[in-house]
Parts: structure tokens; sequence; C-alpha cells
């Protein structure tokens, strides 16, 4: 069961990688987004706390459902919640595009 949560996390690769540098290099837009979507994870009853259903070990508190790690899922700005408890705010690459419109600088 793990080996197939792998696999389906390289079809999100993008989102894993977004995930861990707004998880490295923190901004107060995404980490209030992660406390908003965090409220909504931790009363979730597919959140696993003992890392059980984790994709990678060692990564809990994780999603029973999807197997991702939610230090990082809550941070991927592009990701979707798999029980529809929140949704993407913007992908990636619009994000990219909207933040240069306005000549937004970090």
């Amino acid at each position: 069961m793990r080996i197939n949560k792998l696999l389906k996390a390289f079809k999100n690769i993008d989102q894993i990688f977004e995930g861990v540098k707004n998880n490295i290099f923190k901004k107060d837009d995404v980490e209030l987004v992660a406390d908003l979507r965090w409220q909504e994870c931790r009363d979730c009853d597919s959140l696993d706390e003992k890392g059980k259903s984790c994709a990678a070990p060692g990564t809990q508190p994780c999603c029973k459902d999807c197997g991702c790690a939610l230090s990082i899922k809550l941070r991927a700005i592009s990701a979707d919640c798999p029980k529809n408890k929140w949704n993407a705010l913007l992908s990636e690459k619009n994000e990219t595009k909207f933040k240069d419109s306005i000549n937004y600088k970090d």
C-alpha cells in the first residue's frame, strides 16, 4: 500500500517541491494558509499522527488518504485535500505569473 502512495506522489512532484520550499523558506502568507488548512486536518478522521499511512516513513503527521506529510502538503499552495476540505489556491506557475504581474519581491 505504501508503494502505491509513493508512486502517486511522483505525479505531484511539483507540489512536493513547492511544499518543501515553502516549509524551508517560511513566508507569512503561506504560513497563514497552512494554519487554516491544519485547522481542518487536525479534526479529520484521515489524520495519521503515528505515521502508519505515511508514504515516507517518519513524516507524520500525514494524511491516511494520500500519504502526504502534512508539514509539506499544507504549504503547497497548489495542492488540494483528497477529501475536499480545502482546495488549491493557485498553481505554482500561476503564482509566479501573479507575483511577476505585481512586481512582487520576496
